[in-house]
């Protein structure tokens, strides 16, 4: 993101803090709504207008807490995909040993989809605008670190015996990523399967597969 557009959010986000909590909880509310409207008809389809209307507000109010819906979208999105890195970084660290780590890969990111649904399928259907989008490389950015993370692990673990040294760990991790961020498509948070047990059936699957034998 350019300086000039960063400064002026951050000094955005300190007046809003200023004016005290409800401000900030307006805030969010809005984000809310955003997000929604961004996931579910896209964000080129979405207009302010659209956003203020959903809010019950004029369009003209919405810019007292926003400069534009680009600026909407930018504050989703690193609220989401910031925490999620730092949470795999730490997660990496702190592992034992890579098959322990790959778990816990795992099973987090069936909490970010639970914890955070709709910031899941806004990345995941606004992928490729994103990597079209001046002042939005980070976002491309943080997704190849995330990415480096992932491989890692498997490479330590084939490296270490743990993990089969006859599959491709480029593909292991495509597949493994496209099958669970995908769920965001129909898992539902307050549904029958909590975020725990999605994730042990996915683990049980990735480590015995299918046979009886």
């Amino acid at each position: 993101m350019a300086a000039g557009r960063s400064g002026q959010t951050a000094a955005r986000r300190r007046g809003t803090r200023a004016g005290g909590n409800s401000g900030s909880h307006r805030r969010g509310e809005l984000l809310g709504i955003a997000a929604e409207l961004f996931a579910t008809r896209g964000y080129a389809e979405t207009t302010v207008r659209d956003i203020a209307d959903e809010a019950g507000i004029l369009s003209g109010s919405l810019y007292h807490h926003f400069s534009s819906k680009e600026e909407m979208l930018d504050e989703i999105l690193r609220d989401f995909l910031g925490p999620l890195l730092e949470r795999f970084i730490a997660i990496e660290k702190e592992g034992e040993n890579p098959e322990q780590i790959l778990d816990e890969l795992i099973r987090h990111s069936f909490a970010a989809i639970d914890a955070s649904p709709v910031a899941v399928a806004l990345y995941q259907n606004e992928s490729t605008m994103l990597n079209r989008q001046s002042g939005f490389e980070y976002v491309a950015e943080i997704g190849k670190k995330i990415e480096k993370i992932w491989l890692q692990v498997l490479k330590a673990g084939q490296k270490s015996g743990v993990f089969r040294s006859d599959v491709d760990v480029n593909l292991s991790y495509r597949f493994i990523r496209d099958a669970i961020w995908s769920t965001v498509r129909w898992y539902r948070p307050r549904g029958k399967y909590k975020h725990e047990a999605v994730a042990v059936q996915f683990l049980t699957v990735l480590h015995g597969g299918l046979h009886t034998t």
